[in-house]
């Protein structure tokens, strides 16, 4: 019997046109060979064009159509497998033909969006013949419930509370980070240069790479993304690197539920994350930096986009910034919804056009990172803190806060309180002086959720412990991205739980059996506690011995803190059947 010929599917012209201007705009870095020299290095970095390929086609056609995938393989030399591999990893790519609907909304089911009646406003979309799916954390937890639209040929947009734009902020005592926020004009270098911005780059182009690095490790400033790392001692580490190539990463694949702050940032004053990035590329000899932003954030995305323009144009970015002998420029680098992209060695995957799977340690970053060459990764919060460093001065910076964590911490404050925000305020602040800056709590508080997802459930008991590094270790907490989720008398604790083990199911990347086979049976555990009403002994023991697993053997920080919420409600007393 003769096989029947198969017909190879082909792009439209549309689809053509489109990945090759997202190539086009991604090839930008690389076109010189002072980035990439020879061929293996070149086929790397022809598959970092493969994410921007993959957002162009599904933008086009309002998915990853066979013919597009067709077209990326013969453009980048990727097989088609691998091309689909990549694209089910990601939430945000629609791999089989959507409905008629122009936009596919995203609506937020995690914690402060559900307190808020996120479910009945998926009910509301869907019922109004909306296509809809339930979504992770978007970032909009002030303004909660949150939506995601992603639209075929449309612009992306999210909204909160109805309404789109920034997130609320509340102005507070003593801002040195939020100084500029809803001030100057985001979209203008000359508002933001008549607040002071780019004195910060003068001044570390003046005093040299030594001075610089020696004084944001003399102000103490550490990592504000929960691991704490010494930021002087990372930027020294690399730019003692003698390798040829360097890198400098902004991490703002912001995903941890609770967590807004670099959105903030990225939308109300990207020059500043800009600025401190060039910063940090001089000082540590980088020549391309590379912002990795979650698609979720559209507008932080194009105010980003938009201000690097005006700062090439400026000369603050390219060669010769500022007539020095510095060159160093910046991409923008747009995720797709994947949680484990915040891992600092799964962005590098991500942005070199592979599955977002995070990398065994050592070697760290500072040694073989991105494209395999020494690598500063920082998410925006810490870095803005460098232009604070520069431009007052180490004694007035570390007068702020306390004498272990100085300077001021940026918290996402969401939930059950009157006035959901932004807040900043000094290391040592006090829960309950927090929640009382955010205009109190609108009932009685049943817990606190410190950290977000990967944080740990606080009791009112502990309310008067200060938000700062060693307080929170020596009560074996930490206190992780900034995120304050107040939950009142009414929320149910194990509902919320139940999704934050949810969450971290769905968002295992898979790669390590620990993690893969630990998130699923936590999370099912905890719905077998909650259909039987019955958390006995063993049932405790399990959960406890499954997050000892996944803490001790994990690859990456998902795994190991994917168990934190859960074990804290167990310790504090909240795990149980039913606490209606």
């Amino acid at each position: 019997m003769t096989k029947p010929l198969t017909i190879s599917p082909v792009a439209t012209v549309a689809e053509v046109a489109a990945i090759d201007a997202a190539a086009k705009q991604a090839e930008v870095l690389i076109r010189s060979d002072r980035v990439v020299r020879g061929g293996l290095r070149r086929m790397q970095k022809s598959r970092a064009f493969l994410l921007p390929s993959l957002h162009a086609l599904q933008k086009e056609s309002g998915w990853i159509s066979p013919g597009g995938v067709r077209y990326i393989s013969e453009l980048l030399q990727v097989s088609d497998a691998e091309i689909y591999g990549v694209a089910t990893f990601y939430d945000l790519f629609q791999t089989e033909r959507p409905i008629s609907s122009d936009y596919l909304a995203h609506v937020c089911v995690d914690t402060s969006c559900s307190i808020r009646g996120s479910e009945m406003l998926l009910e509301d979309l869907e019922g109004s013949g909306q296509e809809s799916e339930r979504s992770a954390c978007l970032g909009l937890c002030a303004n909660a419930p949150a939506v995601f639209y992603q639209g075929k040929q449309c612009s992306d947009y999210a909204v909160g509370n109805g309404e789109s734009g920034p997130s609320i902020l509340t102005r507070s005592k003593g801002e040195q980070l939020l100084k500029r926020v809803g001030r100057v004009n985001p979209t203008s270098l000359d508002s933001y240069k008549s607040s002071g911005g780019y004195q910060a780059l003068s001044i570390a182009i003046q005093i040299g790479s030594s001075a610089v690095i020696d004084l944001v490790s003399e102000a103490g400033l550490t990592g504000r993304g929960g691991a704490g790392f010494p930021t002087g001692a990372k930027w020294g580490a690399v730019a003692a690197e003698s390798a040829e190539m360097k890198y400098f990463v902004a991490n703002a694949d912001e995903s941890e539920p609770g967590t807004f702050k670099d959105r903030v940032i990225m939308e109300s004053d990207p020059f500043a994350l800009i600025e401190s990035m060039t910063i940090g590329g001089v000082t540590v000899g980088a020549k391309v930096g590379w912002i990795y932003i979650r698609a979720e954030y559209p507008l932080a995305i194009q105010r980003v986009a938009a201000a690097l323009d005006q700062a090439r144009r400026a000369n603050l970015l390219g060669e010769n910034i500022l007539g020095s002998d510095h060159s160093f420029d910046i991409e923008v680098r747009k995720g797709a919804g994947a949680y484990i992209c915040g891992e600092e060695t799964a962005l590098f995957s991500s942005i070199e056009g592979y599955r977002g799977e995070p990398r065994s340690k050592p070697p760290y970053p500072t040694t073989r990172g991105l494209f395999g060459c020494p690598t500063v990764v920082n998410n925006p919060e810490t870095l803005i803190n460098v232009l604070q460093i520069l431009s007052i001065g180490v004694p007035k910076y570390r007068s702020q806060g306390t004498p272990e964590s100085p300077g001021t911490k940026l918290y996402c404050v969401s939930g059950d309180v009157h006035k959901p925000g932004l807040y900043e305020a000094e290391f040592g602040i006090q829960i309950d002086e927090l929640i009382n800056l955010a205009g109190g709590a609108v009932s009685a508080t049943k817990a606190v959720l410190l950290g977000g997802a990967a944080g740990s459930l606080i009791t009112p008991d502990y309310f008067d412990m200060p938000l700062s590094t060693e307080a929170a270790q020596s009560h074996g907490v930490s206190l992780g991205s900034g995120a304050v989720m107040v939950l009142g008398e009414q929320v149910n604790i194990m509902d919320v739980i139940i999704r934050v083990a949810e969450f971290f199911k769905n968002e295992s990347c898979g790669q390590c059996v620990p993690c893969r086979i630990g998130t699923m049976r936590q999370h099912e555990q905890l719905l077998q506690i909650k259909k039987t009403k019955d958390s006995d002994k063993k049932k405790i023991q399990l959960l406890t011995e499954i997050g000892n697993v996944m803490s001790d053997a994990s690859i990456c920080g998902l795994g190991h803190t994917a168990s934190t919420a859960i074990q804290s409600a167990i310790y504090n007393g909240l795990l149980g059947g039913s606490d209606e």
